[in-house]
């Protein structure tokens, strides 16, 4: 059974019409989540950027992940002003508010697993509310 829900004028199926259910059907997989991250975080625009953003991840899968995330409104694509033949990819605003997600998912991460980039789990252990505020500042103009 599927369930059908009313985003502007798309109606999109869904395996059942429970929240998580929905978030992850949006999201998709981790892919999907690294590239958030690296237009969140790393700031990265292109499709080389992600290509080459050290998970190695398949140019066929990025290409459908970002496919995927532009058409659940999380990433928009602009013609790149150096290349206009190139996309650039930016967070929506449906993509700026993953960030407190994002956050309590390196914490949670953090917490249990020896983890990289200590810097920012520290930021977000002294001062999370800070970060998030200057995180969505950051991205608010481009949305």
């Amino acid at each position: 059974m599927t369930a059908k829900k009313r985003l502007g004028s798309t109606a999109v199926a869904r395996r059942s019409p429970c929240p998580l259910n929905a978030s992850v059907e949006m999201l998709g997989d981790r892919w999907s989540l690294l590239i958030v991250r690296d237009i969140m975080i790393r700031g990265f625009h292109t499709f080389q950027q992600f290509a080459g953003s050290g998970e190695n991840i398949a140019t066929n899968i990025l290409a459908d992940r970002l496919r995927k995330l532009e058409k659940n409104r999380i990433i928009k694509t602009t013609p790149d002003p150096s290349d206009r033949r190139k996309l650039s990819y930016s967070l929506t605003r449906k993509g700026i508010e993953l960030a407190p997600v994002l956050a309590e998912m390196v914490l949670w991460a953090a917490s249990h697993e020896k983890t990289g980039n200590q810097a920012l789990v520290r930021s977000l252990r002294h001062n999370k509310s800070a970060v998030l505020s200057r995180t969505r500042s950051l991205w608010s103009s481009t949305a």
